[in-house]
């Protein structure tokens, strides 16, 4: 089971992690966590009704990263549209982001803190690692914290298809960008065998 999600019986899913794979998986959530930033809720903790009814940005963030993850919801698939068509897919973008990034942050937070929380709750086994035993619905979360990740990383990377990943392949090792290139890679094969234990 090292490295590869397998499923549990009755479901859910399981792997082997040893410390550096755990220690590289709490850092990537915590700082994904950080780059989401805090709640609406810890913004304004004594108005519960707030969060409810808080309108959220409006305008695309500025930060690659968060553009890649929180994407505007309506552009041209056909390339650059024209100058009106433009505006108005600027404005439908504008007003969907309004009413949806904050959920979708939220969404994305309490991912990203599942992680980190069934992580900080293993107890090695004494031999530099642990096995990780998830639910169905933490299986849920990790897989969305995995997809965020790598889309994180990949953005960082410059990653757009599959073509810049096969390039990855072949980066020397003296790159830079090797170690990043390395988490890319790994949490994908993490993320496959995920999906592959919750499929029917």
């Amino acid at each position: 089971m090292p490295g590869t999600f397998e499923p549990l019986p009755g479901g859910g899913a399981a792997v082997a992690l040893d410390d550096v794979e755990i220690s590289i998986i709490r850092s990537l959530a915590v700082q994904l966590l950080e780059l989401i930033g805090p709640g609406p809720a810890e913004d304004a903790p004594d108005d519960p009704l707030a969060e409810l009814f808080a309108d959220g940005p409006s305008e695309p963030p500025s930060d690659p990263v968060l553009k890649r993850l929180f994407p505007d919801a309506y552009s041209d698939p056909e390339g650059t549209p024209q100058a009106k068509q433009a505006e108005e897919q600027r404005a439908y973008s504008s007003e969907f982001r309004r009413y949806t990034e904050n959920d979708l942050r939220t969404g994305k937070r309490e991912n990203a803190l599942a992680v980190v929380r069934s992580l900080n709750a293993l107890n090695s086994a004494g031999e530099g690692g642990a096995v990780l035993k998830l639910s169905t619905g933490e299986s849920q979360q990790w897989l969305g914290a995995l997809n965020d990740l790598r889309l994180a990383i990949g953005s960082r990377l410059d990653i757009t298809d599959e073509e810049d990943t096969d390039l990855l392949y072949r980066l020397p090792d003296e790159d830079p960008r090797k170690p990043m290139v390395m988490a890319y890679l790994w949490l994908g094969g993490l993320q496959e065998t995920l999906v592959t234990t919750l499929m029917p």
